[in-house]
């Protein structure tokens, strides 16, 4: 059942991660599973995502490393204070709606340091209907896209439009080259903004998925200082530097180059408008 959408899955994993994905599905017991990893890494040499039925109205995620993980187990070590905090935010993302806790350690300041990491969340999605497609979904949108997105970020993956002909930034902002130079953004980054400050329109309130359904995945992430206006590349932290804007918004406060109106002065002329 679930191998005509393990294309589908793959990219949704894709899209939220800025890294290539590789799914199959697996046999738990009775019922079928899923098992997610990193295309470049195969499930032996790095973190592997397994989904798979948990008593009647659940799925269980247990997110590992594969026996052959020293290497991006030493990498991940080495990941710099703002990836550590990203993946570590992504992770508290998921506590929020689901069961979840981490052999050993604390959910505030936990760490990969050898292959013994283990991470487990136990979720109950609103659609449940055991091995229906809608639910494996659903909780790969819920819960592996930001578990993998840690650990994207903690490796240190980022997305290019043609890896072949890129330098692959470090952070946000890092210049790469495609087709012309552009400054790179940050697939987490949007995750993460989007978590923590919903999918309504910051400044006109609009919610697209309440009224496009499934078209309704247009919501845009507005970075407050331009990244085409840094002067050197840096992280952007999305509680504090990225807010989730309507596409008319979005546009609207772009409208005033090199820097654009903030929201709340396109607030203030929405409020204007409406006396």
């Amino acid at each position: 059942m679930l191998n005509r959408h393990k294309s589908l899955i793959a990219m949704v994993l894709a899209e939220g991660t800025g890294a290539a994905i590789t799914v199959r599905p697996f046999i738990a017991g009775r019922r079928q599973g899923l098992r997610i990893w990193f295309d470049d890494l195969d499930e032996k040499h790095g973190p592997v995502a397994e989904l798979k039925p948990y008593g009647l109205l659940k799925h269980r995620v247990k997110l590992s490393f594969g026996i052959f993980s020293a290497g991006v187990i030493a990498q991940i070590e080495s990941a710099k204070v703002e990836a550590v905090g990203l993946a570590q935010a992504l992770v508290r993302s998921v506590a929020g709606v689901a069961e979840l806790s981490i052999a050993g350690q604390s959910l505030d300041s936990w760490s990969v340091t050898d292959g013994t990491f283990e991470l487990i969340a136990d979720y109950r999605p609103q659609c449940f209907v055991p091995d229906s497609d809608e639910a494996v979904v659903t909780t790969c949108r819920e819960i592996i896209v930001p578990l993998m997105a840690a650990m994207a970020e903690l490796i240190g993956y980022d997305q290019v439009e043609n890896p072949s002909d890129s330098d692959v930034p470090e952070v946000e902002g890092g210049l790469s080259k495609a087709t012309v130079s552009r400054r790179e953004r940050n697939p987490r980054s949007r995750l993460l903004c989007l978590r923590i400050h919903g999918h309504a329109c910051k400044i006109c309130g609009l919610k697209p998925c309440t009224v496009y359904g499934e078209a309704g995945g247009i919501i845009e992430v507005h970075h407050l200082e331009p990244v085409s206006m840094l002067e050197n590349p840096r992280q952007y932290n999305p509680e504090i530097d990225l807010v989730p804007l309507c596409p008319n918004c979005h546009r609207a406060v772009h409208t005033r180059r090199p820097w654009p109106l903030s929201p709340e002065e396109l607030s203030n002329v929405l409020e204007s408008l409406r006396v």
